[in-house]
């Protein structure tokens, strides 16, 4: 008798020892991406001192946006230690472009605080490659949310290839999020940031953002891993 089978490629060849020590160790990374979204947005928002100048609302903003909206709007479309699994489908998406509309708002409010900085102070703009890859960033996402309109409306604005849209969705959201932590890792490197934290403590922040960035790239190219088909 011929079944056709669909399968992900993820986990293929372990016996069911090392399938389960798997399942546990992507939980177990999935929570700890969690707790270092929301460590590292407080300790930024703790470091920039918010109300002491223009200035420091940048840094409290672009960490809330990107480094904790934009990672949990991703992760809770995990199945693995997300807090929010018992939803639905419906309610995750919802979820989603919530979070997606705080990333877009946070950004927007964290340009525009460094902007009236700039000019108060009178430095020039878009000296240095932590805001030039983050004004990419700002336009990447900007374009996210334009194709996430599709997927929410997609008859209202005759969409036909639903699931190719959102594929190319989840794939151009990677590359923001991506844009994104390389952006932050970049603001390690800023006169700011250069003088306010030192030594290997500079170090470890350097590392931070790196680690919720490869639990929410392996997500995605997990999920959207071209499938196979066996024959038995």
């Amino acid at each position: 008798m011929r079944t056709d089978v669909e399968y992900s490629p993820v986990g293929e060849g372990l016996g069911m020892s090392e399938f389960w020590l798997y399942v546990w160790m992507r939980r177990v990374a999935v929570i700890a991406a969690h707790v270092v979204a929301l460590g590292f947005t407080i300790l930024m928002s703790l470091l920039s001192r918010p109300g002491t100048s223009l200035f420091s609302w940048h840094p409290v903003c672009m960490s809330v946006a990107f480094c904790l909206c934009m990672t949990e709007g991703i992760l809770l479309f995990s199945t693995e230690g997300s807090p929010f699994c018992f939803k639905s489908r419906k309610g995750k998406v919802r979820l989603h472009w919530f979070l997606q509309a705080l990333v877009v708002l946070g950004g927007a409010t964290g340009l525009g605080f460094m902007v009236a900085s700039k000019r108060v102070s009178e430095r020039p703009h878009l000296a240095t490659w932590h805001s030039l890859l983050g004004v990419g960033t700002l336009v990447a996402t900007a374009l996210q949310a334009a194709c996430g309109l599709c997927l929410l409306f997609p008859k209202l604005l005759g969409v036909t290839s639903h699931a190719r849209l959102r594929l190319y969705h989840a794939t151009c959201g990677l590359v923001a999020y991506l844009l994104a932590t390389v952006t932050v890792v970049l603001a390690m490197f800023t006169d700011w940031f250069q003088a306010t934290v030192k030594g290997l403590l500079w170090y470890a922040f350097l590392l931070l953002p790196l680690f919720p960035a490869l639990v929410v790239m392996n997500q995605i190219t997990n999920a959207y891993l071209p499938k196979k088909k066996i024959t038995t």
